[in-house]
């Protein structure tokens, strides 16, 4: 049966340390996998603009021995005359796998259900599960394991990157806290997954609307951007809202000595985190956008294996 990876929760703890401990012996031997020699070719379509994915898409399709064909949405059928569920028909005959950077959801699952290749959501509204693998992936590498390991993530709690770290942190065995103004939290649905998972690996999941709660004692602070792609119209109203919210230097002297600070960039310094902290010692934050190209790697040999 096709695997297709959606949401964070698309995989089980054992199936994520699995494709972590994949990425991580892929990264000390970069082109021993080439599942998609001949070339084959990975579909990466984009409705919006990118850096980190499509060079790291791109540059790990070409590591495994494939070809990735770039497409951009605006220009091709996709979401103008043509569904994604017929886009999809069409391109399992001639692809490998196809990787969607897009906005809702409900895209992503139509076209996984109309295939048999796998699909990977490269970032959506609601999930940035790939961003996460490299979070973990580096957060891994600089703390040695993750059960047990508390990050708190200051900021929009409704955004893809805090619901993707309820998820896929629990999954881990993390003790994830979000902290947020009220109105801009979590959807209930995915922090009741969260729980349920957590429950079941000895994780724990805190949603609240004050930062110091999320911070004291964290091992990993995170944060994005207040105003993702799509949300530029907020932007006086959010930065007014999310100001209590920025990761500076007293902030990070509330976590663990020891923390290390994460952002999947792009960063706007000196508003959701300070430039002392982003460019300082803490900061861990060029090893994590190197690392979506390895925790991509691994996700995309795992999927084939099972494709």
């Amino acid at each position: 049966m096709t695997r297709h990876f959606l949401r964070d929760d698309d995989i089980t703890p054992a199936e994520q340390l699995e494709i972590l401990e994949l990425a991580t012996s892929m990264k000390a031997d970069r082109w021993r996998e080439r599942p998609l020699a001949g070339p084959q070719t990975v579909a990466v379509i984009f409705d919006k603009s990118s850096t980190r994915t499509r060079v790291s898409f791109a540059v790990g399709i070409a590591d495994l021995g494939g070809q990735p064909l770039i497409i951009s949405t605006a220009n091709s059928q996709l979401g103008g005359k043509e569904t994604p569920s017929d886009t999809a028909r069409v391109l399992e005959r001639m692809v490998a796998a196809i990787v969607w950077r897009t906005y809702g959801q409900d895209g992503l699952e139509e076209m996984a259900k109309n295939t048999t290749v796998p699909v990977v959501n490269a970032l959506s509204d609601d999930f940035h599960p790939c961003q996460l693998l490299a979070d973990l992936l580096t957060i891994r590498e600089h703390k040695g394991s993750l059960a047990g390991l508390t990050v708190a993530f200051l900021g929009d709690g409704g955004s893809n990157m805090a619901q993707s770290y309820l998820l896929a942190g629990a999954t881990a065995g993390m003790h994830v806290r979000v902290a947020c103004p009220p109105e801009f939290a979590p959807a209930q649905s995915v922090v009741g997954d969260s729980r349920a998972i957590a429950e079941s690996t000895g994780g724990s999941v805190l949603v609240t609307s004050e930062p110091d709660e999320a911070l004291q004692g964290s091992d990993v602070v995170v944060t994005d951007t207040w105003v993702s792609m799509g949300k530029e119209a907020e932007k006086a109203e959010r930065v007014a809202t999310f100001g209590r919210y920025q990761v500076d230097a007293l902030a990070m002297k509330k976590a663990e000595s020891d923390a290390i600070f994460l952002h999947c960039l792009p960063a706007d310094r000196g508003f959701e985190v300070a430039p002392e902290v982003i460019d300082g010692p803490q900061s861990v934050i060029w090893d994590e956008s190197e690392n979506r190209l390895h925790a991509q790697k691994a996700l995309l040999v795992w999927l084939l294996q099972r494709a």
